[in-house]
């Protein structure tokens, strides 16, 4: 657990020790209020709805950004190298790695407060649905998450990592949507439908809890970490 917790605090505090950290929390917390609120007080009504809706579109740049850096840092410095002699077991380093990137998108939900608040104040909105709304942003950043991640050990270079990171979790966000199984065959479209990110995220910000859902961003994390895990654990024993 101290050794978890080593990674975690390294990890953690390393976001708020450069510009990064500031800029991102700056520019995610402006856009995304005004996106929303260029169009909320033209609804007629007080929902977070359309704000939900725009998130796993930014979520595409924005995620990709925090996880970057995770492993393509340690490879460019060469730390990686110290990393796997210490007496430290892979899945810690990667669970430390994962949960303090989590807690730093987590951070940037606390600090978009002021949208729910602002929704308060103008109306009466659904308290369940708007849990429900943060409760799929979490499940779809965590896998968005993981994605950035496994994708970020592939190259020592963040901006690649970066970019990888776009395409792979835009692939993973577009994959049920009807643009690609409009011309699949009947049978794979219930597949490829269930495999994409993006029907799950609409279902639970929708106000439906679906145990299938949350079992399904899990799954999606939990894969992906598996991943991580292994091929770094190959490359240490390499």
């Amino acid at each position: 657990m101290n050794r978890f917790l080593a990674i975690f605090k390294k990890e953690f505090f390393g976001y708020f020790n450069s510009p990064i950290a500031y800029v991102y929390l700056f520019v995610y917390i402006a856009l995304t209020n005004w996106l929303f609120f260029q169009t909320f007080f033209l609804q007629g009504q007080a929902s977070m709805r359309s704000y939900f809706g725009i998130l796993p579109i930014l979520f595409l740049f924005f995620i990709p950004a925090i996880a970057m850096r995770l492993w393509a840092e340690e490879k460019k410095s060469g730390t990686i190298e110290l990393l796997m002699t210490l007496p430290l077991k892979v899945s810690e380093v990667v669970a430390g790695k994962f949960l303090a990137a989590y807690a730093f998108l987590a951070i940037s939900f606390i600090f978009s407060i002021s949208v729910p608040i602002s929704v308060a104040v103008a109306g009466d909105p659904e308290v369940g649905q708007i849990l429900c709304g943060y409760l799929g942003v979490l499940l779809m950043g965590g896998a968005y998450l993981s994605i950035g991640m496994f994708v970020s050990h592939l190259t020592e270079n963040q901006i690649i990592a970066f970019i990888l990171g776009v395409v792979a979790t835009f692939a993973m966000y577009i994959l049920g949507s009807p643009i690609v199984t409009f011309k699949l065959p009947s049978l794979l479209v219930p597949i490829f439908t269930f495999i994409g990110l993006g029907g799950h995220y609409d279902s639970i910000i929708r106000g439906v809890i679906d145990t299938r859902d949350i079992i399904y961003y899990c799954s999606v994390m939990g894969v992906f970490l598996f991943l991580n895990a292994y091929f770094i654990e190959t490359r240490k024993w390499r």
